[in-house]
Order: structure tokens, then C-alpha cells, then sequence
């Protein structure tokens, strides 16, 4: 597991596999977040969690969520819209609640090794609150830009279902994104001309973008992340795009060799940012 100390005021929401770029909103200064990789972290998802989830979220402005809402059957979702593998169906959030599972796993892997801390459930509601927040402001699409937020949930067995809360074991983001003008890859670092062709070949093009990529703990090693990987990266497709990226930490080997093993290949050109931030660019070409 690798770790990232933020202390700034206001940052980029950090991921379990990649950075929620150029996406931002405040949190507690005080804050260590951290990066994990799905070989060595994830979510401790017990009842007692969940207990807690319950207890002081159900008290606070979200009061319209039904923690105890059952998951919706997969058979209502499209095929073309959901990918299934194993006990498991990757597709896109559809529900508050489940926008808030996934905001609260995020949470729960970003403070998994500080069970000693005392203000860490604090922290986690915060963040969860904010991100779940952020997450329905990015299912819009805006300015050219379309997000959205990805979950494996379990299958239902048989007649019985779970709880939303209990079903999603799996999160990411994908977002199809506008180069700059000049841009070669995200970030860059370009003198844009003062005068430039607007035909359409010299369209600014678009790209995909995947970031807080995480695994429930008690779902690891089941293929998870590498199938919404999959999923992502067709989704991405579907709205024409030919590159897909995300940011990975330098010392996360394990993230990057599923990237690898997947086709993603490291960026040669960096940012000065990006090394000082030790982190990889890592490209999908389709």
C-alpha cells in the first residue's frame, strides 16, 4: 500500500488506482488521505460499518435515503448497459443510495489502516457527504464533459436480495473528457498558437479518464476491479473516445501491474507536477 500525505486546504480527491483530476472541494486540512491498491487494501464492509453508516448518516441532511432499501433486480438493466462476471454485475449508479455506498467505500479504504484513530469516523461521514455530493453533480453532463460513477453490486440469489449497502462491493469513475487545445495528453504543458485552423479535423478531441478505482475488502481477488476496468474502458468507447487515462503513484506496483496487464502503458512525457508528485500517467489507447 502506498500512501500520499495532503495537508492543503483544498485538494484533488485522491484515488484508490488514480486522482480525481481537475475535480475539486474542501476538506479538513488536517487530513492524511491515501492511495491503495486492490491486491493490499480495501473495504472492511461489516455490519458494524454499516451500523455506524446508519446511526449518524440517517441524522444528517440526507435524510431522504433509505438505508434499508433492497437493491434493484439486474434483469431491469439493459445488457448492453451492464457487464456480468461470476456473482457479479458491473454498470452504472442508479440510485441515490447507491451513490452513497460508493461514496462511503471510498471513504472507508481512503482511512482503512487508521482504525486507532479516533476522529476517523468523523472524517469518513465528511467525506462521504462530499463526495456523495460531488458524484450526483457529475452525473450531469456540462461544458462538454460526461461523468459517470461505475458499481459492482452482487447478484441477487434467487428470490433473496440485499440491501444496497450490502450489495455494492465495487466502485470507479470514468469521465470522457476535452483535450486543450494543443494537449497531447491530460495536464500538459502547451503554448497554444494565437491564430489556429477551426476546420473540423482540428476539432479539440476527447479522451477518457478513470480515477477512485476500489474493492471491498471481503470481495478482493475475484476479478472485480479488472471487470469494471473492462467495462469502463468499452463505456468509454461507446462515446467515441480513442485514449483512456489515469494517474497511479510510482510506488503503487500493484496498481500499476493491473493497469499493465489490462494494456495501459506509462506516458514517457510528465508534467513537472507529475514528478514531483511522483506519479505515473498511464495511457489506454483503444
Amino acid at each position: 500500500m502506498t500512501t500520499i500525505g495532503i495537508h492543503k486546504p483544498r485538494f484533488t480527491i485522491p484515488a484508490c488506482y488514480g486522482h480525481r483530476n481537475h475535480q475539486f472541494h474542501s476538506i479538513p486540512s488536517i487530513i492524511t488521505m491515501k492511495m491503495n491498491s486492490e491486491s493490499s487494501h480495501g473495504i472492511k464492509k461489516q455490519d458494524l460499518s454499516i451500523k455506524i453508516q446508519e446511526n449518524n448518516v440517517c441524522k444528517s441532511e440526507f435524510t431522504n435515503l433509505q438505508f434499508d432499501r433492497l437493491q434493484q433486480s439486474n434483469q431491469l438493466f439493459v445488457q448492453h448497459k451492464k457487464h456480468e462476471f461470476g456473482q457479479f454485475v458491473a454498470r452504472r449508479a442508479a440510485l441515490d443510495e447507491e451513490y452513497w455506498a460508493a461514496s462511503w467505500l471510498r471513504a472507508e479504504t481512503h482511512w482503512e489502516d487508521r482504525k486507532d484513530d479516533r476522529f476517523a469516523d468523523s472524517y469518513k461521514r465528511k467525506f462521504t457527504e462530499q463526495e456523495f455530493n460531488a458524484l450526483k453533480r457529475q452525473s450531469e453532463t456540462k461544458l462538454g464533459q460526461k461523468s459517470a460513477c461505475i458499481v459492482t453490486v452482487k447478484k441477487e440469489n434467487g428470490s433473496e436480495r440485499n440491501t444496497v449497502l450490502k450489495s455494492v462491493v465495487g466502485t470507479l469513475d470514468v469521465s470522457i473528457r476535452p483535450f486543450l487545445h494543443g494537449e497531447t495528453f491530460p495536464g500538459e504543458k502547451v503554448k497554444a498558437p494565437i491564430f489556429f485552423n477551426t476546420e473540423k479535423k482540428d476539432l479539440k478531441k476527447q479522451y477518457g479518464y478513470i480515477a477512485n478505482l476500489c474493492v471491498a475488502k471481503s470481495a478482493r481477488r475475484q476479478g472485480i476491479a479488472r471487470n469494471m476496468l473492462h467495462f469502463a474502458i468499452q463505456s468509454a468507447m461507446s462515446d467515441g473516445v480513442e485514449q483512456v487515462y489515469v494517474h497511479v503513484h510510482k510506488k503503487n506496483t500493484a496498481a500499476q501491474e493491473l493497469y499493465k496487464k489490462i494494456g495501459f502503458k506509462i506516458v514517457d512525457l510528465a508534467t513537472p507536477q507529475l514528478l514531483k508528485d511522483k506519479t505515473y500517467l498511464l495511457c489506454y489507447k483503444i
